[in-house]
């Protein structure tokens, strides 16, 4: 048997204290409760005497420590075997996704559904890039998903750029990532960008067995992308509107991934992650060890309030 928590092991210095002081005069222990507390405790009331209650609260304590501590006994390790599969999440950081036809923005949104994202995969280990005109790592693949949430929540917006989308970039960034991989899965939070003609980027992806699941972040009716200045115009003087741009979908959809406009309904991603766990084989077998324990703090506890309840309360008399 061993514990756990063998740091709890040093509140017995509480009850060893309270022994030590239960010897001096109950005056001076009075000093260290209330007065009701007091007279619940030491005050003799037909039932036990006020030394047991002390013994009885002293007990309490000793074993509320131990059950703190969690002993347990070893029952060996467990060899567990899992499949895994890697895959790169790419955030469209393009001057377009700070429109907020998508509350807040196209980019907090998109951040909102990794997070629900990460909720749902099961088998992944993901890497998370940045990109515009060129791709940002901002992690290599892991499987540590609360740092992956803190790095994409506190992702900086010094790297907004207005030069507009090259989805170029997080495909050559996912090729050289998971160069090792037979195939590479690639997740795109994106409004889309400017190209019409997405030929060479879907060229690219099926030559290089990259499958791109596509997470549309925009409206068809679009809005205004917002600079220090105002609003950002063409070279006419005329308002840019940016809008979703369904192109991306042939992207999505001739690489072998799959493509889901943006939608507030919670489960969205639910759905999408498992889309993408069908469509990834787990090829890595990745074993780990876990090790079999038989709690025991149970035990110790029930002896523990077992013993309060009776110092605080005591037995009832028999009356004759």
């Amino acid at each position: 048997m061993h514990f756990l928590k063998p740091i709890y092991l040093l509140l017995l210095i509480v009850p060893l204290l309270l022994s030590i002081v239960s010897l001096s005069k109950s005056a001076t222990i009075k000093r260290y409760f209330s007065d009701e507390m007091y007279k619940r405790l030491f005050q003799s009331n037909g039932g036990f005497s006020n030394k047991t209650r002390k013994i009885l609260l002293i007990i309490s304590l000793i074993f509320l420590s131990i059950a703190l501590a969690r002993p347990v006994l070893d029952k060996g390790e467990i060899k567990v075997n899992s499949r895994t599969f890697e895959m790169i999440t790419a955030f469209d950081i393009s001057k377009s996704m700070l429109v907020s036809d998508v509350y807040p923005n196209r980019l907090e949104f998109a951040k909102q559904k990794f997070n629900l994202l990460l909720d749902n995969l099961k088998n992944a280990q993901v890497g998370v890039i940045a990109f515009s005109s060129r791709a940002f790592l901002i992690s290599p693949p892991t499987d540590d998903y609360a740092s992956l949430k803190y790095l994409v929540k506190h992702m900086s917006y010094n790297y907004i750029s207005i030069k507009g989308t090259n989805l170029m970039a997080p495909l050559e960034s996912t090729n050289d990532l998971l160069k090792n991989q037979k195939q590479k899965i690639l997740v795109l939070f994106s409004d889309g960008g400017d190209s019409k003609k997405l030929t060479k980027e879907i060229e690219y992806a099926r030559s290089h067995n990259i499958k791109v699941f596509v997470y549309a972040v925009a409206t068809k009716k679009g809005g205004v992308i917002k600079t220090k200045n105002g609003v950002q115009k063409d070279s006419n003087g005329n308002i840019v509107i940016s809008r979703l741009n369904s192109a991306i979908k042939r992207l999505a959809i001739e690489s072998g991934g799959a493509y889901m406009e943006y939608s507030l309904n919670r489960d969205d991603m639910r759905y999408f992650a498992k889309i993408i766990e069908q469509k990834a084989k787990a090829d890595k077998l990745e074993s780990s060890v876990i090790k079999s324990y038989k709690e025991l703090f149970y035990y110790p506890l029930i002896v523990a309030i077992v013993a309060f309840f009776m110092a605080l309360f005591s037995l009832p008399r028999r009356v004759k």
